[in-house]
């Protein structure tokens, strides 16, 4: 007899739930998750950034550890956010693209309410539920507590849902987003642990800032990236054909102004990146503003001490490098993703771990925290053993990563294997390989595919990326078609 596969996760939960709930609640750690939208590791200076210094993120890596090498397993806001949520790759949790999550299935949020957490979620969401003719597709569950943007969201006095009720609330929305969240916490039940999901939507495109910060920033002249003039000479014909070009392709809603007349080629090609960056860490400037004032709020409250804080953003972003905005591609900047982690009763201050973590892992390391056992349907591994200084033997020694082509900005679908060492990428719809050694060339300007010096570490990464591919179980699901679906709320599909 077929037994549904709702059954099947509810008989699962209880299960997870009855072996680790062990112990009073009170030792139970609180988990805050911030997230951020297209914050590059190269703009926070905890990373060494030349670009902007971020003195409230920073707090978490003095204070707790560093993950110098963490990637995502598909570099786009909304695949991110479902891989986050349900610890499997899109083609299992069917959220490839900009698509509608299907929350039916088991979630991390379900697992930690059903284990007694008061759970919440504020922010941006941008997995579904925000058009009125289908209000349950995609909508948050699992959350004690959601206020949410619909689609991206606005920058000034956003719309948002409140717990399916539409209201418009006068101000910044990244001001906005950390009162929620602080709100969220003090009207908590105190009698028990809280997990609260606290996403920002900045600062994602078009990188609209406050007044305050746009005026921090107003003279600001950016250093120039090592790759900003790439020609991409030697490699594959998907960086040419991307329409992502601080060059030709940023437009006037993302400089905000035309640009000064006669300038032309490489004058205009810098004032262009100069906007650009002035704009986007004006928001992340806010952003960092804004978590040392929750930070704060932590300390006044007298909960830092049992309240992992973790901070990272959906994916990594272009800041001029290789002559790009976005992200998508599985180029270093793209690829990586902030990751900082701050629990003073167990981490130790000013640590740095240097495995290769990913997004796939963050659901079974809150998990762990709560003291439950990853479920078996999860593919990622917990990082807390990491956390805590143990050094894992048999941890991962490459990862898997698929991009899927939705249309937005021409990246050519592609996937490819990621070690400490070497990155081979697959443009499979152009049957075209690159292939980069990040010892010597950490800024990857070389493809070397075809240099025959490189020819038995190719054959060496195609066997890895076959492995991972069937460990992984891809099985290339989405490989001819990508669902589209609104999860703008606006009757279109979003811009990611």
């Amino acid at each position: 007899m077929k037994i549904a596969s709702r059954t099947i996760f509810a008989l699962v939960l209880v299960l997870l739930v009855a072996q680790g709930s062990e112990g009073q609640v009170g030792t139970r750690p609180n988990i805050v998750f911030i997230m951020s939208d297209d914050h590059a590791a190269q703009a926070i200076s905890a990373y060494g950034s030349r670009l902007i210094q971020t003195p409230n993120i920073d707090r978490l890596a003095t204070e707790g550890m560093l993950f110098e090498n963490c990637f995502v397993t598909n570099s786009i806001c909304t695949p991110s956010r479902a891989v986050i949520l349900t610890g499997k790759y899109s083609h299992l949790n069917g959220v490839p693209v900009f698509n509608h999550i299907d929350n039916n299935q088991p979630l991390v949020q379900k697992y930690l309410q059903a284990a007694g957490y008061h759970t919440g979620m504020v922010g941006k969401w941008h997995l579904g539920g925000q058009n009125p003719s289908t209000p349950e597709l995609g909508k948050p569950v699992g959350f004690d507590y959601w206020n949410i943007l619909p689609g991206q969201g606005a920058y000034f006095d956003p719309l948002m849902i409140e717990m399916g009720t539409r209201k418009t609330i006068k101000g910044y929305t990244t001001d906005i987003i950390t009162d929620l969240a602080i709100k969220f916490i003090e009207k908590r039940p105190t009698n028990k642990p809280f997990f609260l999901m606290y996403h920002h939507k900045a600062p994602h495109r078009n990188w609209q800032p406050d007044e305050k910060h746009r005026r921090q920033y107003e003279n600001y002249v950016p250093p120039i990236p090592e790759t900003f003039d790439d020609d991409y000479q030697g490699k594959s014909d998907a960086s040419r054909l991307a329409t992502m070009h601080i060059d030709k392709d940023l437009n006037e809603s993302d400089v905000k102004m035309k640009p000064p007349a006669g300038l032309s080629g490489a004058e205009l090609k810098r004032w262009n990146f100069t906007r650009y960056m002035q704009d986007y860490l004006a928001c992340v400037q806010s952003v960092d503003d804004n978590i040392g004032r929750f930070l704060e709020f932590l300390d006044r409250q007298g909960l830092s001490e049992n309240t992992i804080v973790i901070y990272t953003s959906d994916q990594g972003f272009f800041l001029g490098e290789h002559n790009f905005y976005d992200k998508r591609f599985m180029y270093e900047e793209s690829l990586r993703t902030p990751l900082l982690v701050r629990w003073p009763r167990k981490i130790k201050a000013k640590s740095i771990n240097r495995d290769l973590a990913l997004n796939l892992d963050f659901a079974p390391t809150f998990l762990q925290a709560a003291g439950l056992p990853t479920p078996p349907e999860m593919q990622g591994r917990s990082l807390l053993p990491l956390m805590l200084g143990q050094r894992q033997a048999d941890w991962r020694k490459s990862i898997y990563y698929r991009y899927y082509h939705p249309g937005h900005h021409n990246v050519a679908a592609h996937y490819g294997v990621r070690t400490t060492s070497h990155k081979l990428i697959y443009f499979h719809k152009l049957d075209q390989w690159e292939l980069y050694d990040l010892v010597k060339d950490p800024r990857e300007k070389r493809n070397e595919y075809a240099n025959p010096a490189y020819a038995a570490t190719v054959k060496r990464l195609k066997v890895e990326l076959q492995r991972l591919k069937k460990e992984y179980r891809d099985e290339d699901q989405f490989a001819d078609k990508v669902p589209v679906d609104d999860v703008d709320g606006m009757g279109r599909p979003a811009n990611p």
